[in-house]
């Protein structure tokens, strides 16, 4: 069922060209890559869902954790609570259609997460400031990176780059940034070592308009 669920996704261009499997396995990586630094997560959310990668593969993966698909648009959300239905996920797994700036804010969200996990959801900017809000303190945001042409299965990952997660940026959102994990994927994990401040997320559209850095 969780197969035909996200081929439909791809089917309607919620989640991108290429085989599918190369999408699960990428989606899988998020798992390992928070394993590694954290172990299985009691919370998880998907910040910008999509076609449910990696929500739903991690919800497959995690049969015990809670996890929310956060999404704006309608009808992805539509689709996503269709596959948590068809899948037999519900009421552990939850969708909610809002915006990341919005979403932050409510209370019942805020600073209620364990892991944030973030594919294709925007500059790293955006997504650090659209996910911190979600951590609790010592929570993990794990954000998918850019592949590495050089980097082959079983190879380790390239160090980080300093310009895309500077240190001294992310300390404004609470975040310090642990480093690269991953061989044929990329996943970037940033801590949230203090809570982020109420000031953040800016609003609807800022943080892309006028990013951090």
């Amino acid at each position: 069922m969780l197969l035909q669920a996200l081929q439909r996704a791809q089917q309607l261009g919620f989640i991108g060209e290429g085989p599918l499997q190369d999408h699960v396995a990428h989606a899988a990586g998020f798992a390992e890559a928070a394993a590694s630094g954290h172990g299985v997560p009691a919370r998880v959310l998907d910040l910008g869902s999509g076609g449910g990668l990696p929500g739903l593969v991690l919800a497959h993966l995690w049969p015990t954790a809670g996890i929310v698909l956060l999404d704006s648009m309608q009808r992805r959300a539509e689709l996503l609570a269709e596959a948590v239905t068809a899948c037999g996920m519900h009421p552990r797994v939850a969708v909610i259609r809002e915006r990341a700036e919005v979403a932050g804010r409510d209370e019942r969200l805020r600073a209620a997460f364990d892991l944030v996990v973030a594919r294709s959801f925007g500059p790293p900017a955006v997504a650090a400031e659209c996910g911190a809000p979600f951590l609790q303190v010592g929570g993990l945001l794990v954000v998918s990176e850019p592949p590495s042409p050089s980097v082959g299965a079983g190879q380790p990952a390239p160090p980080q780059q300093p310009e895309r997660w500077p240190a001294t940026a992310l300390e404004q959102l609470g975040l310090r940034p642990l480093g690269r994990a991953g061989g044929r994927f990329g996943y970037q994990l940033l801590m949230q070592e203090r809570p982020c401040p109420p000031r953040f997320p800016r609003r609807t559209g800022v943080p892309a308009k006028r990013p951090l850095y």
